[in-house]
């Protein structure tokens, strides 16, 4: 069965739903024991939270009942509930719960060191949520006794996701996820503060200052309080227009490009380099793993490594401002691709990456036109007409001129635990990639792909 919780309960099995038409206290007494996940819950608790602490006399023989029913309701499809002691309990085990899903989610961002993971984690985690906890079974107070911690986990999700969000330059996601959860928790320190970050990297500096007053002004009355240290320091710095604010940190190993950090070239070929943006320095103390931080940054990279010309780079700049959306579509569908090739690179028998390499080799050479350039000679060029797209079928075509070559044969990744990029090494004489830094132990034998 799947269970849902994080918002509007529902249940319900193979797309149909279960126990419609039940009271409203046999759903919410069934939520409880979910959100306990095995553990016992005694009669007494239930009876306390069902009637938040003013039972009826006939509260006990209610709380049996309601059991007796859910279990008839629930035995077709493998729930059990079960009576252990003076209580409850209820194993989830072979079954869908989204809270359960969401706090796997969560603690995994937090043990990846790779920060474009970590946002999609959270991203899946938050997307659970449709509403308050229990929206239509639970009443404010019952929903603080029983709810208080998943809240509070799910504002620290908000909060880590946008540091790193800020860090990999994508303020104005930021301001589109956040302006509603600081309107909704105004004295949550941490959400204003990435707020008023990602308003003045948007230009919008008057309105990261009026920002800082309201907050000042809820914490003064809600909890007579001054804000922060770190609030009243990014007040000063934005007050007086700090420069340094204006972009995230560099990451290491980076080459700054236009308004775009890219990595060093390390591979010796284009579809390396693309490859190269997701590889490395995943680790504490090696910020910066995945540089594919925004459609920008792809764009600038094509540009960087001569597979788009200059002007079309500045028009496809120009057009992800215009359409932010499709342009975070182009992105994904970039990340993708990049990890199938480099999937389709270090392992040759790795058919399925092989193929989604393929579909988009076959996709940008559709989109492609032969025509020839002044100096005579002809050429594969991708148009304008190809839109945001262009980075796209640009790094497809360099990754199809790779694979069709023998040089393909010498493609090794660096065994470096903190690295990962892959390089050319004809004649097998390299055994890390060209940036030997990253190599901390003794070195050994390439790892050849």
């Amino acid at each position: 069965m799947e269970f849902r919780l994080l918002g509007p309960f529902e249940a319900g099995h193979d797309g149909e739903p279960v126990l419609s038409g039940s009271r409203r206290q046999e759903r919410c007494l069934l939520a409880v024991l979910l959100l306990e996940d095995g553990r016992v819950v005694t009669t007494d608790r239930l009876i306390d939270l069902l009637w938040n602490g003013s039972p009826p006399g006939s509260a006990r023989g209610t709380v049996h009942t309601y059991i007796g029913r859910l279990r008839a309701r629930l035995r077709p499809y493998g729930v059990a509930v079960e009576t252990r002691h003076d209580g409850y309990a209820l194993a989830t085990a072979g079954h869908t719960v989204d809270v359960r899903e969401f706090l796997e989610l969560t603690g995994r961002a937090a043990a990846t060191g790779d920060p474009g993971e970590r946002v999609r984690c959270y991203d899946r985690a938050l997307a659970l949520w449709r509403g308050p906890l229990l929206a239509d079974v639970a009443d404010d107070a019952l929903r603080g006794r029983i709810g208080g911690r998943l809240a509070e986990l799910r504002l620290s999700a908000l909060e880590r996701r946008a540091e790193i969000l800020l860090t990999m330059g994508r303020h104005e996601q930021v301001l589109g996820d956040l302006t509603g959860a600081v309107a909704e928790h105004p004295a949550r320190e941490k959400l204003v503060l990435a707020l008023m970050t990602a308003l003045y990297r948007a230009g919008r500096q008057s309105e990261a200052l009026d920002l800082h007053q309201r907050t000042r002004q809820v914490l003064a009355d809600t909890l007579g309080i001054e804000p922060g240290a770190e609030l009243a320091t990014l007040y000063e710095r934005i007050l007086r227009a700090d420069p340094r604010l204006d972009r995230p940190p560099g990451p290491v190993y980076a080459v700054r490009v236009g308004q775009e950090w890219l990595p060093w070239s390390a591979g010796g070929h284009p579809a390396l380099e693309f490859c190269n943006t997701y590889a490395g320095w995943g680790s504490a103390g090696f910020p910066g793993s995945d540089w594919l931080r925004g459609y920008p940054t792809l764009a600038v990279w094509a540009g960087h490594h001569d597979l788009v010309d200059e002007p079309l780079v500045d028009g496809l700049l120009r057009q992800a401002r215009e359409r932010p959306e499709e342009a975070a579509d182009v992105l994904a569908d970039a990340c993708a691709f990049r990890a199938d090739l480099y999937a389709c690179l270090t392992d040759p028998q790795d058919g399925a990456a092989f193929a989604a390499v393929a579909a988009v080799v076959q996709e940008a050479t559709r989109a492609a036109v032969f025509s020839r350039r002044e100096d005579g000679l002809a050429h594969w060029r991708l148009p304008p007409t190809a839109g945001l797209r262009v980075p796209l079928y640009a790094a497809a075509r360099a990754a199809a001129e790779l694979l069709a070559d023998p040089r393909r044969l010498t493609v090794c990744r660096c065994p470096s635990a903190d690295c990962g990029w892959l390089f050319l090494s004809p004649g097998d004489r390299r055994r890390w990639c060209s940036l030997s830094t990253c190599g901390t132990g003794r070195p050994g034998p390439a790892d050849r792909s």
